[in-house]
């Protein structure tokens, strides 16, 4: 992972992080009522309030159903962007040995070493940032859909198999704690299923990710780590046909023992 995308993630989870406390616990408001609201509120939340109500009438009320098929649409929507991303990663695989020199010739002059990665990127037409593109999108689309599932009521009170959607976790029975832990487990499986990175610190937040999610899970509505499973699940077949069954194609077979 590049060190653009590294400064991309953190700012990322903290705004992820402020989130868990921005909002009055007893704030609830109807999809109508938002049009009344700030310029955020008329314009993105608005939107995706509409949607979750839609979605949840077409499966007589059901929100689970509602955030499911919301999340289909946001990672469809935003797949050219990831299948950039892909191509990025795999044109920054490539050209890994020629890093690896450049950072070993010039290991005493950092600045030479920034100067010469950023020839060999243009030299090879490759863009370093289109990896961070898909995060980037998903930042606004992730804080607008918790405004939008934390202030409608109809969400706030829907419970299935005795989940409430609209309470924490860590505030419900120990059914609901199942969601965090679902969470964070698909977090660590979607991350491990990308290309491995040289990088050994970004390794590192890598693996703390999933627990960070999990910790996060607990205190935000019991909707938001059932997007992010429904995400990662998304992400997890995605990962397999981009990642897993392109790179088992390219190995060569096995001869057949004799």
């Amino acid at each position: 992972m590049s060190r653009s995308r590294k400064w991309l993630i953190l700012p990322a989870v903290s705004a992820i992080l402020l989130l868990a406390g921005c909002a009055p616990v007893d704030h609830t408001t109807s999809t109508e009522d938002l049009l009344e609201g700030n310029f955020w509120e008329r314009n993105v939340v608005y939107w995706f309030a509409v949607m979750l109500d839609t979605f949840a009438d077409w499966f007589q009320g059901n929100y689970v159903l509602s955030v499911l098929i919301l999340t289909i649409i946001v990672r469809t929507l935003i797949l050219p962007l990831t299948l950039k991303q892909y191509r990025s990663s795999k044109a920054m695989q490539a050209l890994q040995p020629e890093l690896m020199k450049i950072r070993e010739k010039y290991k005493n002059d950092p600045q030479k070493v920034n100067e010469e990665t950023m020839k060999l990127f243009m030299q090879h037409q490759v863009n370093p940032m289109a990896g961070c593109l898909p995060l980037l999108i998903q930042m606004p689309i992730f804080i607008a859909l918790y405004n939008a599932i934390y202030w409608n009521p109809d969400i706030r009170e829907y419970s299935f198999l005795g989940i409430q959607l609209g309470l924490p976790p860590q505030q419900q029975g120990v059914i609901a704690w199942a969601l965090p832990v679902i969470a964070a487990i698909t977090t660590f499986v979607q991350s491990k299923m990308m290309p491995q990175q040289p990088n050994g610190p970004m390794q590192a937040i890598l693996m703390i990710f999933p627990v960070m999610i999990f910790v996060m899970a607990l205190s935000f509505p019991a909707a938001l780590p059932l997007y992010w499973i429904f995400s990662n699940l998304y992400t997890i077949v995605q990962n397999y046909f981009l990642y897993v069954r392109s790179s088992d194609k390219g190995k060569p077979k096995e001869a057949p023992a004799k």
